[in-house]
């Protein structure tokens, strides 16, 4: 069972959020042993979600939320679309939602706003699980090919499948065949009167982006002081020496690889992804 739950976030932009409430498998799971909140990375949704969340929501309360610009929350023209503003946004969904202390796990963007917000919120955060998120600098050159690939879309699409075939074979970015980020795709399109167009605005896109890209964020990974998780895929973005270094720098660090992974780990190998991050939230969350 999923249900919707609006959240008032930074500026009083409105986020949906979402609960996964699967009924009970046993005596022992009938009461959550703590709460976890999802954040997507840019161009994702909550949905994207589903799957971690309706096996955390057999033991723990699991709400995963459509950040700003994103899935069904709001996408105010002029923003903001800052560090600070998605921040904000999160430290607000675990208030309103009364999860916290919580387990925060971030894809990508999202990894980058939990370990922000861990570091500033402490009080917030029990636990943090980092997916496939550079603490180092991309530089401009980064932005200007997202620019460009943006530009490379060929938009609208006729049909969903023509989404899942681009973007999981034609798309330049794409090494081999990847159904699963064809399908990845697939959940951020929406059809309109032309065909099918994402539900975001790229331009929007863009400008989240630049509030990161130019930057290093170590100093905050020195600060967050909850135990917390890198994961990776082996043909993730990042790569496993700055995975290793980013364990090296949190003070209670850990590392997990997922084989026959790229970037969309969680959606790459549901399967991996739940034996390398089921350990570590059980200890977290049964922990006093």
């Amino acid at each position: 069972m999923v249900r919707r739950i609006d959240v008032t976030g930074a500026g009083g932009v409105n986020l949906a959020a979402w609960e996964y409430a699967d009924p009970p498998k046993s005596r022992e799971a009938e009461q959550p042993r703590g709460g976890v909140l999802l954040l997507h990375g840019l161009m994702g949704r909550a949905s994207h979600w589903a799957g971690t969340a309706r096996w955390l929501a057999e033991r723990h309360r699991a709400v995963a939320i459509d950040q700003r610009g994103h899935g069904r929350s709001e996408k105010p023209a002029d923003g903001p679309y800052t560090r600070e503003a998605y921040v904000d946004d999160a430290e607000a969904a675990l208030e309103q939602l009364a999860l916290s202390p919580a387990v925060l796990i971030g894809h990508s963007m999202g990894a980058l706003t939990a370990w922000q917000l861990a570091a500033r919120r402490p009080d917030l955060v029990r636990g943090l699980i980092i997916c496939d998120m550079r603490a180092s600098a991309l530089g401009a050159a980064s932005q200007r090919e997202w620019e460009a690939w943006f530009k490379s879309w060929p938009v609208p699409f006729a049909t969903l499948a023509d989404v899942r075939k681009w973007f999981g074979e034609d798309d330049p970015w794409v090494e081999r065949p990847n159904p699963s980020r064809g399908a990845f795709f697939a959940e951020v399109m929406a059809e309109g009167p032309d065909g099918w167009r994402p539900v975001f605005d790229p331009a929007q896109m863009l400008k989240s982006r630049e509030t990161w890209v130019y930057d290093a964020h170590w100093e905050e990974l020195v600060q967050v002081r909850c135990p917390a998780l890198v994961v990776r895929g082996l043909d993730g973005e990042l790569g496993r020496a700055e995975a290793q270094e980013m364990v090296r720098v949190l003070p209670r660090g850990a590392y997990a690889e997922v084989a026959d992974a790229g970037h969309l780990v969680h959606y790459d190998r549901p399967e991996g992804w739940r034996e390398a991050i089921e350990p570590f939230l059980d200890r977290v969350l049964t922990d006093p």
